[in-house]
């Protein structure tokens, strides 16, 4: 009898590994190429890694990912010949810089790219493959993978995850969490929004009361009835980076491939920084920080010189400190009647021939641009900064702007009908579509549900095919207002990021809502393991 049962155990287990190694395609995002095949290749303690001293990092990654996630020990040898139960890194100069190719065959991992970052990329195809696609033995060490070709580049080169810090500060810990998933998933930006006006969370060394000051707000708009609640938490908020802290997690982001694009708002969204330094804003009036969410109770006074140098300085800083090439200036959500009830400013208009606000928030914006082009690098900002009518508060006639925005600035497209996006990219202008009602993850799942974000696409529908190399990519946005907790921005974040992540890399053609869905089982063991709160199936798909 006993051997009998033990019969049918191997012959159940051998079912088993049959079974998880036919699970063919669970990677996130999906592959735009892939073809595994029937035979499979095992990695134990006598495998090797072959590197050179161009892919010694992307060696050790590996090395490390085998030691901490199935305690295989693998060598790092310096790379001479084709030898069987070896990992290869080879260069491929015809590859996108982005692209990589990975091949598992003939007792060989051969992981091909131009560059580091595709090397990276295809480490963690190659990672979802262990995870997802392998039968793992423990007792003797060893992990079982089925043969693949995989020719991989992303769709697009801007695939960007926004967080809002300025509403609510969640440090370091968390940074390097999302940072962590960012990079499992290929995304490239970390978009950083560190100031607002509910916060100012960056050190800047030469203005001390911006995170004296405006790092801290004596209470917060809570309650169910959000953005009309009448009920404050009754509690301090606070907390800031410092420039080491800044310099910590760029270095960590750097080696994940991510790039930390900085946002730092103006004209408007700047009651911490004016409640930090009155003098900052139009009115002049002392104000605190706000305790309320929605737009602020003052903006910049773009017509002081010293407000200018405030502002250069204040990026002087920014750009010491972020390797990236652009710099996010916000731009968004300008109350004009700021400025219309400012003699200064009507004077300041006058002299420069600027007829209306939106006249005047060009002209303001193409000086920073120009600043910012002068230390080469680009800015960026939400559509507004080219004029664009948005908002119910704004009137018409205000909006209408003869000033023509700088032609090296990135829109961030954010709100607004096609023929906007269209003019834009017409005119000449990069774009990052980040329409709202498909990627802002703090709406809830019944207005945003996982198949309607997936089902974005950002390049529209109607835009003439000559202008689609315009659409750079496409950003998701956390925002912070209601979510003050870890658990609540894990809830709104998990699972829709990885739809964002595929919607980035994968071309469109090859997308399938059905595949990811069940694909996503791995992801959620993963997230599970490392305590992120994701939002189960039972409420992603509520319509």
């Amino acid at each position: 009898m006993k051997l009998k049962y033990s019969s049918i155990f191997i012959f159940l287990l051998f079912v088993n590994i049959l079974n998880l190694l036919s699970q063919n395609d669970v990677i996130i995002p999906k592959p735009n190429e892939i073809s595994f095949r029937k035979e499979t290749f095992q990695i134990d303690e006598n495998s090797v890694i072959f590197s050179d001293k161009k892919s010694h990092k992307s060696a050790v990654l590996l090395q490390k990912y085998f030691e901490n996630s199935f305690d295989i020990s693998l060598k790092i040898i310096e790379k001479s010949i084709d030898k069987k139960n070896s990992i290869q890194f080879l260069i491929d100069e015809k590859i996108a810089e982005e692209g990589y190719t990975l091949t598992i065959s003939n007792g060989i991992i051969h992981i091909e790219a131009s560059t580091e970052k595709g090397w990276f990329y295809g480490i963690q195809t190659l990672i979802q493959i262990c995870d997802y696609n392998a039968f793992y033995t423990k007792e003797s060490k060893s992990l079982k993978l089925k043969e693949v070709t995989i020719n991989d580049a992303p769709r697009f080169k801007w695939r960007a995850f926004m967080l809002d810090e300025a509403r609510y500060f969640k440090g370091t810990a968390q940074v390097k969490l999302l940072l962590d998933e960012m990079a499992h998933l290929k995304m490239n930006v970390f978009h950083w929004h560190l100031t607002d006006d509910q916060g100012w969370r960056i050190e800047i060394k030469k203005y001390p009361l911006l995170t004296q000051i405006g790092s801290k707000r004596k209470s917060t708009q809570i309650g169910p009835l959000q953005w009309d609640s009448p009920i404050q938490s009754g509690e301090i908020h606070e907390g800031f980076y410092t420039q080491e802290d800044i310099k910590e997690i760029i270095e960590y982001a750097n080696e994940r491939h991510i790039t930390i694009v900085p946002e730092i708002e103006m004209p408007g969204h700047s009651s911490a920084a004016i409640a930090s330094y009155t003098w900052l804003g139009t009115s002049k009036n002392e104000i605190e920080v706000p305790t309320k969410f929605g737009v602020g109770t003052d903006v910049y006074d773009v017509s002081d010189p010293k407000v200018y140098q405030f502002l250069t300085d204040v990026l002087e800083e920014i750009m010491a400190l972020f390797p990236s090439n652009v710099i996010h200036i916000g731009g968004d959500e300008v109350k004009y009647n700021h400025w219309k009830s400012s003699k200064s400013v009507n004077d300041y208009m006058k002299k420069n021939n600027l007829k209306t606000p939106a006249d005047l928030q060009v002209y303001f914006t193409n000086s920073i641009s120009n600043f910012i082009k002068s230390k080469n690098k680009r800015m960026m900002g939400w559509n507004e900064i080219l004029g664009h009518n948005l908002h119910y508060y704004q009137h018409k006639n205000d909006t209408k702007t003869t000033q023509l925005l700088a032609k090296e600035s990135i829109i961030h497209f954010w709100k607004g009908d096609i023929e906007l996006a269209t003019a834009a990219a017409s005119n000449g202008y990069e774009i990052v579509n980040s329409l709202h009602n498909f990627t802002y993850l703090d709406y809830n799942y019944k207005n945003l549900s996982l198949s309607k974000a997936y089902s974005f696409d950002p390049i529209p529908d109607d835009l003439e095919e000559k202008y689609h190399e315009k659409i750079i990519g496409l950003g998701c946005q956390m925002w912070g207002e209601w979510i003050p907790t870890f658990g609540e921005m894990h809830f709104h974040v998990f699972p829709r990021i990885a739809a964002y992540a595929e919607i980035g890399w994968t071309k469109k053609e090859v997308k399938d809502f059905n595949n990811f869905k069940s694909n996503l089982i791995s992801l959620e063991k993963r997230w599970s393991e490392k305590g992120i709160f994701f939002a189960p199936n039972a409420v992603v798909e509520k319509n």
